[in-house]
């Protein structure tokens, strides 16, 4: 246990969502905060994703996890509301339900299991047929066979969220470096020491390494404290629509639909192993298009107004790298794979109350370097 550490200095390397929403939690509490990035705050995997809130839609099987992103799931809307009050920025949290679409009778199948499997974990949910489906989403194609709607998950507008983080991190005396192109962590045989980049050294009794798909390529990481951390690439694209076109985030085969305030439809996310690549190919987007024309032909009417690409950072057991390594004070908060932005609240929280001294023994276990089947970087060869 790091100990009771109200007022000292901490520094955050990763200015994402989970870095920024760290720092935000941990100068909420009283600490001097420092967070240093390669870039701009809210950006990479934070930037690129769709804002999905949803662990059950996910079909995340890991108890342990899905447990770690419903008490999150829960936490969002105090904790959206401390940032907006910091911030004077909305990032338009919708928690309006998510709608499964389904279109044929194996995918109403599907759903119904999903539906009895929500039923048993007591989560609000509504099975629709096919009229009530068209009647709740006109958009989709007539073909549509039913639907599930999974009531209490929704979505955050996450570069929205991103700028909001950010500025609520100023309001509340949080420091940046930005563009720090030289980071590295520096450690002794027992503990760290500080963060070094090309704008000099700062001391720091500790050191969070939120650095996403980057985390196991820190400069200055022992092997012994390095996640075991690889990217797993995500394309997505925009079509403009007009507003209201598409009411509830979607899930139709392949693919997911998630709308905007401004109009901008976000359709995603592809899942490819391809290292540190981070280019929108001709394949990628052509799989999302396949997927959501195939669901509603209509949408090939509306122009494509962005695409994208991003790193989600992925574990070999798909669970997130949370807490303490064994140099004292470098720890971890990575590892979140498709559900970073989902684990923002309750990531902030666990690791403040860790460096506070007011977590419980044993929290983090599930989530540490050390638990069986997720050895460490050093052993499995992640450099």
């Amino acid at each position: 246990m790091v100990g009771a550490h109200k007022g000292g200095d901490v520094a955050v390397i990763g200015a994402g969502l989970i870095g920024l929403a760290i720092a935000f939690e941990l100068a909420e509490r009283g600490a001097q905060v420092r967070v240093f990035d390669r870039g701009e705050p809210g950006r990479a995997a934070s930037w690129a994703g769709a804002g999905m809130l949803a662990p059950y839609t996910e079909h995340i099987e890991d108890e342990s996890v899905l447990d770690l992103c419903e008490r999150s799931l829960g936490a969002y809307p105090e904790f959206t509301e401390r940032v907006r009050a910091a911030s004077g920025i909305d990032p338009h949290l919708r928690l309006n339900g998510i709608v499964h679409a389904a279109f044929d009778a194996s995918g109403v199948g599907r759903l119904s299991a999903h539906a009895l499997d929500l039923a048993r974990r007591g989560v609000a949910h509504d099975v629709l047929d096919r009229e009530q489906t068209l009647a709740f989403e006109p958009w989709l194609g007539t073909h549509v066979a039913g639907s599930l709607l999974v009531r209490g998950e929704g979505s955050i507008d996450n570069r929205r969220f991103g700028r909001a983080l950010a500025a609520a991190c100023d309001a509340r005396g949080v420091s940046f470096v930005r563009d720090a192109i030289d980071l590295a962590v520096e450690c002794d045989d027992r503990r760290v020491l500080g963060v070094r980049s090309e704008r000099g050294f700062a001391t720091c009794s500790i050191v969070v390494n939120a650095a996403g798909a980057w985390a196991a390529q820190l400069p200055g990481v022992p092997p012994s404290a390095r996640p075991a951390v690889r990217p797993v690439k995500g394309q997505m694209l925009a079509l403009a629509v007009p507003r209201g076109f598409v009411r509830h985030t979607t899930w139709v085969q392949g693919a997911y639909l998630v709308p905007r305030d401004d109009g901008r439809l976000l359709v995603g996310a592809t899942v490819e192993d391809e290292d540190f690549d981070q280019r929108v190919t001709a394949a990628g987007i052509r799989q999302l298009l396949d997927a959501a024309l195939s669901a509603a032909p209509a949408l090939g009417a509306f122009s494509i107004g962005e695409t994208w690409a991003g790193l989600r950072p992925g574990t070999p057991d798909g669970r997130p790298y949370l807490g303490a390594t064994p140099i004292e004070g470098l720890l971890l908060a990575t590892g979140h794979f498709r559900n970073g932005i989902l684990l923002a609240p309750i990531t902030a929280k666990l690791l403040a109350s860790y460096i506070d001294g007011s977590l419980a023994p044993g929290a983090l276990d599930a989530f540490g370097l050390a638990r069986d089947g997720a050895p460490n970087a050093h052993r499995t060869g992640v450099v």
